[in-house]
């Protein structure tokens, strides 16, 4: 069977795995879990199309990772469905989720195989333990546990979805538009990650990589005789500032090129452009805490940086503790992993003119070891 779209919902904000990174980030080797399942999924060859939704802050950078169909969320999961189906020009249509991310070929293709058989098909696992509900002891025999993927026509959810009423499942919804839902075994290892301590039970999945990953950035600011002169999210004693579209910290400009290029982010201007009003004139401290927590949220650590200020002047010797102490709290690393250095150009050039600054940054990072904290 090849008339079947495959869509992945990935645009969760993992509110209930309770760390700083999204659960659809944490690293397989190096790649993200959202294109590991999305990758090992394509192999099969069962697909006609593979659909991976993606949140509005994360789409422009899941298209580095590989060539499927991407497509904004919504605020529900079942608003992220809606808007996948509009890219679905199969007849069947499996739906899962990136969370149950080992799902063996041969579970897929008993899945498949029942495709004709209802409007969907719907693994499930029973319950062993004793249920009560509100009060009451209820048969456990008459109560199942969900499991996706499921298994649609897609004229069948597409007329089910057609409601402002919300369901957790497929099954629910074509059931309540009067379809046809058959039920087939499930599988344990198809087990979800909503937790942390459920990659306890996901043992397809591999430690991250242990690679140091490396960034640089360079950025320059010519001075200008008005506004207040900050280095390192420092305000220096000076009777000039920078020429600059936010408060021109160019040495935290530097550090956020760094930092974005050791995990393959592209550059400040990309995050935040420089013809954009909202950043005009803003705290560059606020600008490096929103790229930082994108970076940890991405499944990255930051193991340190080095940052090499060059200026005739003003003098930096007396502010470099501070601005370490500065830039460590707001990169969630200790004071010791953020060195700064300051230089002088022998009065060469447009530094040694006393024209502007220069600064040159590094950055280090790693991925997050979710195995570790599992434990």
């Amino acid at each position: 069977m090849r008339d079947l779209t495959l869509i992945l919902l990935s645009a969760g904000s993992s509110s209930r795995f309770e760390l700083d990174i999204k659960k659809q980030w944490l690293r397989i080797g190096h790649d993200p879990l959202w294109y590991f399942v999305a990758n090992k999924l394509q192999k099969t060859g069962f697909f006609n199309k593979i659909i991976v939704t993606s949140s509005i802050d994360d789409i422009e950078y899941m298209k580095t990772y590989g060539k499927f169909t991407y497509v904004e969320g919504g605020e529900t999961r079942q608003q992220s469905l809606k808007n996948s189906l509009k890219q679905v020009d199969t007849d069947y249509v499996l739906v899962s989720d990136i969370a149950r991310s080992c799902i063996d070929n041969s579970f897929l293709q008993q899945i498949i195989s029942f495709s004709s058989d209802a409007d969907c098909i719907v693994p499930f696992l029973p319950v062993n333990d004793t249920i009560v509900y509100d009060g009451n002891t209820i048969n456990r025999d008459k109560v199942k546990r969900i499991q996706t993927p499921q298994l649609s026509k897609t004229s069948s959810l597409n007329l089910a979805l057609n409601t402002d009423k919300e369901f957790t499942d497929e099954s629910s919804a074509i059931v309540d538009s009067g379809g046809k839902r058959d039920f087939i075994p499930g599988d344990e290892a198809a087990h979800k990650i909503t937790y942390i301590h459920d990659l306890n039970k996901i043992p397809c999945l591999e430690a991250p990589s242990s690679d140091v990953l490396s960034g640089n950035g360079f950025d320059v600011h010519a001075f200008d005789n008005k506004g207040d002169m900050y280095l390192g999210g420092v305000k220096i004693d000076s009777d000039f500032g920078f020429k600059a579209h936010s408060d021109g910290d160019v040495a935290i400009h530097a550090l956020i090129d760094a930092l974005l290029g050791a995990c393959g982010m592209g550059d400040i201007g990309m995050m935040f452009p420089d013809n954009d009003d909202n950043f005009k004139g803003i705290d560059s401290k606020e600008l490096l805490k929103r790229a930082v927590d994108k970076i940890y949220s991405y499944g990255f650590v930051i193991i340190n940086v080095d940052i090499t200020i060059a200026a005739q002047k003003p003098r930096i010797g007396k502010y470099k503790v501070q601005i370490r102490e500065t830039l460590s709290e707001i990169l969630k690393c200790e004071p010791q992993r953020v060195n700064v250095k300051a230089t002088t150009t022998e009065e060469l050039g447009f530094i040694g003119r006393a024209e502007g600054v220069a600064v040159i940054a590094n950055a280090n990072l790693k991925y997050f070891d979710w195995q570790k904290k599992q434990q």
